[in-house]
């Protein structure tokens, strides 16, 4: 039986939460986990606790919270506790060189995407808007590199034709969980051991704006669909009705013709606008200052017809 690695957890936002969970689970014993300091949030600007720290505390896991990872002080810190591996799921900040060379067996990263295609900051968003049909989670080393380190494991899993980003970032995060656990254990056992990133098929995914939100209607409706998807929860898609801002939720290609923006009917539950190819069929909709509705009440609420125009 292989001695218990000594492991440091770095991750910040939810998609971390699942391996932070996995791995306190596990036999392997979490010294520290950091994550990003407090930050304001809501209407009220005030101080929040980043999902990983939640979960720490709730597992009494000793947490900390630095600034910089790039301090010495930081440095020295991890030195201490001589760790076996650093865990790095979405910390939202690049480890030095030093850090990167501190742990005995490596610095280890769950990202989700097939590498090496998608390096970046937004995988998930843009397998969707790219149309892939495809995708799944990847376990490396890091190295100094934008997502550039030698793979471990990869799996595979396909993107639901209408499964928004947010939908497909739990999926990714349950099933990184699973493939660190699968990793690590597989990394002790010698079944698994690093292969550099092939040198052809590299993407990247930028990260995004909340510019990026917002609908062309002169674009074809498979693709705006695809926008909307892809940028749920966040940035969100967006268009103008009425001089205020109009959320869009839940779409997917129709039929339809019109004028791009051109409203065009309701049929089977679904708002239909016209797309510069088919209409864009839009399950709920948000005006600014109301709340979320589905099509159909919104359509009696703004007693929509075909003179109505959205991005006017």
């Amino acid at each position: 039986m292989p001695e218990p690695w000594r492991i440091v957890f770095l991750g910040t936002p939810e998609f971390a939460v699942p391996a932070l969970a996995a791995l306190s689970g596990a036999e392997d014993q979490v010294l520290l986990v950091i994550t990003q300091p407090d930050r304001p949030q809501g209407r009220g600007r005030r101080p929040s606790p980043p999902p990983v720290k939640v979960l720490a505390q709730k597992l009494d896991l000793p947490v900390w919270q630095p600034e910089s990872i790039k301090t010495p002080a930081a440095f020295n810190r991890l030195k201490e506790l001589t760790p076996d591996l650093l865990v790095v799921v979405a910390f939202g900040a690049i480890l030095p060189l030093n850090l990167l060379q501190l742990p005995r067996i490596g610095p280890l990263n769950v990202h989700p995407s097939l590498l090496p295609a998608y390096r970046g900051p937004a995988p998930i968003n843009w397998a969707i808007l790219n149309g892939e049909t495809e995708t799944g989670v990847t376990t490396m080393f890091l190295d100094q590199g934008m997502d550039t380190g030698p793979i471990l494991l990869s799996r595979r899993t396909a993107i639901g034709p209408l499964e928004t980003a947010g939908q497909l970032h739990d999926r990714l995060a349950r099933l990184g969980a699973e493939l660190l656990l699968e990793t690590i254990a597989g990394l002790k056992a010698g079944r698994v051991t690093p292969k550099p990133q092939p040198s052809t098929g590299a993407t990247l995914a930028p990260l995004l704006k909340k510019a990026d939100g917002l609908i062309d209607w002169t674009r074809p409706a498979e693709e705006l669909a695809r926008r909307v998807r892809g940028l749920d929860p966040w940035p969100g898609a967006y268009t103008t009705f009425k001089g205020k801002i109009l959320k869009l939720f839940g779409a997917r290609p129709g039929p339809g013709r019109g004028r791009p923006g051109q409203v065009l009917a309701l049929d089977q539950g679904l708002l239909h606008v016209a797309a510069g190819q088919g209409s864009l069929a839009l399950a709920e909709l948000q005006i600014e200052g109301k709340k979320r509705l589905r099509a159909p009440e919104f359509w009696r609420g703004q007693r929509l017809g075909s003179t109505d125009f959205f991005g006017d």
